[in-house]
């Protein structure tokens, strides 16, 4: 029966990344106006399932295995307090990093229980939320000036073609890295714990993102498509395709790092291409506040949980 909990948490989990990360994959798209709503869900349903099942298991082993010796308490703990400090914040407009709230969580409650932490896991991971949004920053600009050198050149009614596609293109590759990076995360403990198979997660994982993207990605569609920086399309894809080459780079090396927060560096890396002016720094002081207290918070959440009532 103890089983189960694990389970439950990851479910919850996934529809906590639902409603947070529809905006990461399709925010901006949303924000333009190039894509609709109920079009955008469809699509981060579809290939997050196809970025699990082809492309999560480095990420998977990475959490699952690598990082902490696991029990079912761990799990239990770290899952559940994740996926509130995930809704909480999403229901206060801030974009959070799930991968945080997760790993932290993780190493609150080995730590607690006297497990084993693989240090060097833990500050590659670290060091990769480092590194990410500014590898996102710097590949946006990249993608930014050579699209403005070949889509000028072509008519008008020609860029706003291609550029719908390319928007189209981008999400896509953020909702598969959602799979393959973000879920991930919250599925490989259950996973490499023989709680579900592979395939298994992948269809729970998906289906409940779906419905959290449903229900509840709204509000934090409006902080990163619009309170950022003012977005068109061109900018728009630059910033998207960026962060998701970064976080696919992430992903081929195992690590778990956020597709929130590489969304966030690519446009105000377009941003500041554009105008230091056209960035809105409120918004990224209160996104800064939350990465820096995600972890701190679930970790100490964890930690005292587990010393309190399992210690």
């Amino acid at each position: 029966m103890l089983e189960l909990v694990p389970v439950i948490a990851a479910i919850l989990i996934a529809f906590s990344i639902g409603s947070n990360d529809t905006s990461n994959a399709f925010g901006i798209s949303i924000g333009c106006g190039a894509l609709t709503f109920k079009r955008a869900i469809a699509l981060l349903g579809v290939f997050v399932f196809f970025g699990i099942l082809f492309h999560g298991q480095m990420v998977m082993k990475t959490v699952g295995k690598d990082l902490v010796d696991l029990n079912i308490l761990i799990i239990s703990l770290a899952l559940l307090s994740s996926s509130l400090a995930i809704i909480l914040t999403n229901w206060k407009k801030v974009p959070v990093s799930s991968h945080q709230a997760i790993v932290a969580s993780l190493v609150g409650s080995a730590f607690a229980f006297g497990k084993n932490i693989n240090v060097q896991t833990l500050i590659n991971i670290v060091v990769s939320w480092f590194v990410s949004p500014f590898g996102a920053m710097v590949l946006s600009i990249f993608i930014y000036t050579i699209l403005e050198r070949v889509l000028l050149k072509k008519p008008l009614f020609k860029v706003e073609k291609y550029l719908k596609i390319l928007l189209l293109i981008s999400g896509i590759v953020i909702a598969y890295n959602t799979g393959a990076n973000e879920l991930s995360t919250a599925l490989g403990p259950i996973v490499y714990y023989n709680l579900l198979t592979s395939l298994h997660a992948a269809l729970l994982g998906s289906v409940l993102l779906f419905f959290g993207a449903l229900m509840l990605s709204n509000r934090v569609i409006e902080t990163v498509g619009k309170g950022i920086t003012r977005l068109d399309a061109f900018s728009g894809f630059s910033a998207q395709f960026g962060a998701g080459l970064s976080v696919l780079i992430f992903t081929l090396l195992g690590m778990p790092v956020s597709t929130t927060y590489c969304i966030v560096g690519g446009i105000v890396g377009v941003g500041l291409l554009k105008s230091v002016r056209t960035i809105r720094f409120q918004f990224i002081k209160k996104i800064m506040l939350s990465w820096f207290l995600t972890p701190l918070i679930s970790f100490s959440v964890c930690y005292i949980l587990a010393t309190l009532f399992f210690v």
